[in-house]
Parts: C-alpha cells; sequence; structure tokens
C-alpha cells in the first residue's frame, strides 16, 4: 500500500516509508548479525558433536591396545588353564563373567587383583608376596605390576562379555 502511495505522489507518506526502511535495514543487519553468528559456532558445535558420537570413539586407545595384549599374553601364561573363554573348569560358579564377579564380590579391579595375588577358594594366588604357602600356586609368581595388568585385562573383558583377543607374541 505504500509503494502504491509513493508511486501516486501522495506525499504524506514519504516519512513512514523511510522509517520503514531504516527498521528493514536495522533488521536486516540483525538477521545477518545472527547468521553471522551462528556460523560462527557452527564448526565448534560440530567438532563436540563429532568429538563425542560413539561412531568416532575408538572404545580403546592405542596404548591400552598394548596393555591389552600384555594382559592377553599374561591371562594366557597364568589362568587359561582354568578360566578357558572367561570360563571355569573346576568352579562353574566361579566363572569370569560379570554377572558373576558381581555375585562373588570380584567386581572391581582392587577385588581382582586381591583374588589373583593371594588366592581364594580353591583358586590359588599368584602373587611374589603370596601368603600362606598353601594358597599359592606351586608355578611361576607374577609380579604384582603383571597382576595388576592382568587384573585391568580381565574387569575389561568381563565388561565385554568376553570377546576373543588375539594374542601377537610375548
Amino acid at each position: 500500500m505504500q509503494l502504491l502511495s509513493v508511486t501516486s505522489g501522495y506525499g504524506g507518506s514519504n516519512l513512514s516509508i523511510k522509517g520503514n526502511l531504516k527498521v528493514e535495514e536495522n533488521m536486516i543487519a540483525q538477521t545477518q548479525w545472527e547468521v553471522k553468528f551462528i556460523k560462527s559456532l557452527a564448526p565448534p558445535l560440530m567438532a563436540a558433536v563429532v568429538a563425542l558420537s560413539p561412531i568416532c570413539n575408538t572404545p580403546i586407545a592405542t596404548g591400552q591396545t598394548i596393555d591389552i595384549q600384555r594382559g592377553s599374553t599374561l591371562f594366557g601364561q597364568a589362568c587359561i588353564g582354568c578360566h578357558v573363554g572367561g570360563g571355569n573348569i573346576t568352579q562353574p560358579g566361579a566363572t569370569l563373567y560379570e554377572k558373576d564377579l558381581q555375585r562373588n564380590g570380584v567386581d572391581t579391579e582392587e577385588e581382582i587383583y586381591r583374588v589373583t595375588y593371594y588366592g581364594k577358594g580353591r583358586m590359588p594366588g599368584f602373587g611374589k608376596e603370596c601368603m600362606p604357602r598353601g594358597q599359592c600356586t606351586f608355578g611361576a609368581r607374577l609380579e604384582a605390576e603383571d597382576i595388576k595388568l592382568l587384573a585391568s585385562f580381565v574387569k575389561l573383558q568381563a565388561e565385554q562379555g568376553w570377546p576373543s583377543i588375539e594374542t601377537q607374541g610375548d
């Protein structure tokens, strides 16, 4: 309507048209600023979404892969005779599956370490300072650091349902 009044020479509406143009220019400037602002936020927001996405996160870091391989090797040397695949051939209710570990109160790395070091029930201890002697393995003993690594490995495997891990040598 205002456009018609300008073309018809209706002089009273020139001020309101100029006022409307200023408002529209301010709105355009505001919209342009908002678009720039959104565009400036888009890259960091997308980076955060991608970084936190489960698709982009590897389940384990490269350093942990080495520990898992070492844990797998230790498990193969000391534990696999009774606990192949996380099971237990001598005592079926004491498997290394998460539900059995929880039921038996051995579901933390610290508890797994303690049982592995000192033994419990039919399981012998493997620690260098394991006592009493009758509760300890007659085979090779493990260093505390190796038992800690072994406990971490067992906990991780239990949480993942004991997937197969290929060893890459000793």
